[in-house]
């Protein structure tokens, strides 16, 4: 039985109570996430905390086995080091446990009780946090987790002697495996204030909180005695992952194999779920009657929620890895090794994992910056997170280089490769810009503790990717359905007779109907490629490219092109699709020769190729720079703090891809490239 043991009784007066609210406060690297799943479950709300930027997760614990438990809603604070740091992290966890702040939904009030999470390996950098806490004078328990590493490394914890120099109930437990987890539920229900009272003056306040970290700097005498000397992997592996030059190689091998399993893994749930609303627009043509409601449910509807959660496994699995390696202790190194090369652009090494996590998607890369803990680099991070190649522009990577090197693929993937390598250097030199003009300041030094490696929790991994995911879902999809619609509707208004030669075609296939099937069907799908061509032609978004077209006119682009990059301004992959329907007549670009189609289309002429190699150019430096996916500016202006944020970002980034693509074609031409 543990030390907690015998003070775990919730008794009557308790049990009559509300919810019991406890605050759950902790350093980085503590597992104090992992606890708070282990506790929670998927029984816990995400938000932000009212005024901030901070994510705000309240868990809801079940009670524990004594009978007449209340029941209890679990507050996880962010992760700090001092409660007294000028942080934003810290300053929210100050105002939680004074009462003045809560998560949406909940009474700004004091919590009925804290609960800490220790690293039972290293109790001298905790227990600093803990003196600090036990000030407020809230009922504390303490969670000394990870006791099973410091049972591996030889070191016997005696939470009793915690218990009587820190005056609240210490509790041994491993989050990862559940051990102790019970006792813990029981033990938050129950807690005792501290019997520690400080003293009322200043000078007395000081002397306590001196005496508490010379305290926890040996750790309490008879708490923590090592049993036999240990080897300690964790030195050897640091020699290799923190080296300037080894270091380096094993983070370009894992960037490599993350890339690689987000790219190859995803592909096929994304084939499943691409052949899921296929098969669901077909079905809706099937059971529907003609008509405009019909094309509206399948293309519109349909389509459009198709082209949102297509997505959804690449940032699932991209979230999932991430926190694997985090909880690995990977991550941390990995933030090291870079750490000396963002610095000279204004940016640290707590950049990289947002920046990172744009590479999948911006979303989640922006909403990783809150990690960051000085204000101006978050922003500059934010800034420059869009420029990162994100999976929305791979199709069109993927289309204007086989036009560019037909036949090629090595070709293709150094321009491929290139473009990666265009957007990052041009989101760091955003952040550079940022950094010495409007985000001017001094740089924080990077405070990184390096955890102990250890098994990842699959667990709290899943439920990161899960979180990650509806968040992605909740924010984007209804975005990205709400401007496929409208794209539908100007795509497909007004509407006019088919031409001659698509009503020629469907006459003869209804000819051939009855003796030849194949042949029927065939010409039935070129007239409906010749109609859908000239319906995309005659168009509001077609009017409206023929109008914006004197724009983009120094660039190359036809009105064809022009309707392409307009509507690309909803989501990047839309323009794949927009050239599929004004060139082939048809959004299925896996449909035989479309993509030949595209490649080979002439402007109004009848003779200039719209894909010229100096206009192919030009687009894919345009589509590497430009801001275009209106969900990634909402998260923008939620995460930076307002709307002037987001619209400096989309005018910086419109205005450096034109800009941009500009030299390209005009410079190409000036060296007779046509």
């Amino acid at each position: 039985m543990t030390p907690a043991a015998a003070t775990l009784d919730p008794g009557p007066a308790r049990a009559a109570m509300g919810p019991v609210r406890v605050a759950l406060l902790g350093n980085p690297n503590t597992g104090k996430t992992t606890l708070f799943n282990r506790l929670s479950g998927l029984r816990h709300k995400t938000s932000n905390f009212p005024g901030t930027t901070q994510e705000a997760r309240v868990g809801f614990v079940r009670a524990s086995e004594a009978s007449g438990a209340p029941a209890i809603e679990l507050i996880d604070l962010p992760g700090i080091y001092s409660l007294e740091l000028d942080q934003g992290e810290a300053e929210i966890c100050r105002r939680v446990l004074a009462g003045t702040l809560a998560p949406p939904g909940h009474a700004v009030a004091a919590p009925d009780a804290v609960l800490i999470v220790v690293d039972a390996t290293n109790l001298g950098r905790n227990l600093a946090l803990v003196g600090e806490a036990l000030r407020r004078r809230l009922p504390t328990v303490i969670a000394l987790n990870m006791t099973d590493l410091a049972r591996r490394r030889g070191l016997h914890l005696d939470a009793g002697v915690l218990m009587d120099r820190l005056g609240c109930v210490v509790v041994p437990c491993c989050a990862r495996s559940g051990e102790g987890v019970e006792s813990l539920r029981a033990a938050i229900t129950d807690a005792r204030i501290s019997n520690r009272t400080p003293p009322g003056t200043q000078e007395g306040l000081e002397a306590w909180a001196e005496e508490t970290y010379e305290a926890a700097a040996l750790a309490p005498p008879g708490a923590l005695r090592p049993a036999r000397p240990v080897t300690d992997l964790t030195d050897r592996l640091d020699r290799v992952f923190t080296h300037p030059v080894l270091g380096l190689v094993c983070f370009a091998a894992v960037m490599f194999g993350l890339f690689w399993s987000i790219f190859a893994l995803a592909a096929y749930p994304m084939e499943w779920i691409d052949g899921l609303f296929s098969l669901g627009a077909e079905g809706v043509r099937a059971f529907m009657p003609e008509g405009v409601l019909r094309e509206f449910l399948a293309g519109g509807v349909v389509g459009g929620v198709g082209a949102t959660v297509i997505f959804l496994p690449q940032i699932a699995l991209l979230s999932f890895l991430i926190s694997v390696l985090e909880d690995t202790g990977y991550l941390a190194r990995a933030a090291f090794v870079t750490n000396r090369a963002l610095r000279p652009f204004g940016l640290s090494g707590h950049a990289f994992v947002p920046l990172l996590s744009s590479h999948a998607c911006a979303l989640p890369g922006i909403m990783a910056t809150r990690a960051i803990p000085d204000r101006r680099e978050r922003l500059a991070a934010i800034l420059s997170a869009p420029f990162m190649s994100c999976t929305a522009r791979i199709p069109v990577y993927v289309l204007l280089t086989v036009i560019l090197f037909p036949g090629s693929p090595l070709r293709q993937a150094v321009a491929f490769t290139a473009c990666y390598l265009l957007g990052i250097a041009a989101g760091l030199l955003s952040a550079l810009i940022a950094r010495r003009t409007i985000l001017r300041g001094p740089g924080r030094p990077m405070a990184l503790e390096l955890p102990t490696y250890k098994l990842p929790s699959l667990r709290t991994a899943a439920l990161a990717a899960s979180d990650r995911s509806l968040i992605f879902l909740k924010k984007a999809g209804t975005n990205i359905l709400a401007i496929a619609v409208v794209l539908w509707w100007l795509s497909s208004f007004p509407q006019g007779q088919p031409p001659a030669a698509a009503l020629d075609l469907r006459a003869q296939a209804a000819a051939l109907i009855a003796t030849d099937v194949p042949a029927a069907e065939a010409l039935t799908a070129e007239a409906d490629a010749i109609a859908s061509a000239a319906q995309g032609r005659q168009s509001f978004a077609a009017r409206l490219g023929r109008f914006a077209q004197p724009v983009f006119a120094p660039l190359g682009y036809d009105w064809q092109l022009t309707v392409g990059v307009l509507t690309s301004f909803a989501a990047r992959e839309v323009f794949v699709t927009t050239m599929g329907v004004i060139v082939a007549g048809t959004g299925d670009l896996e449909g035989e020769g479309v993509l030949d189609a595209i490649a080979a289309a002439k402007r109004d002429d009848g003779v200039t190729p719209i894909f010229t190699p100096a206009t192919s150019w030009s687009l894919l430096v345009y589509f590497v720079l430009a801001m275009q996916c209106l969900p990634t500016l909402a998260v923008t202006a939620r995460e930076a703090g307002g709307a002037r944020w987001a619209f400096l970002q989309l005018g910086w980034m419109a205005g450096l891809a034109y800009g941009a693509a500009l030299l390209t074609y005009q410079g190409l031409r000036a060296m007779g490239v046509a």
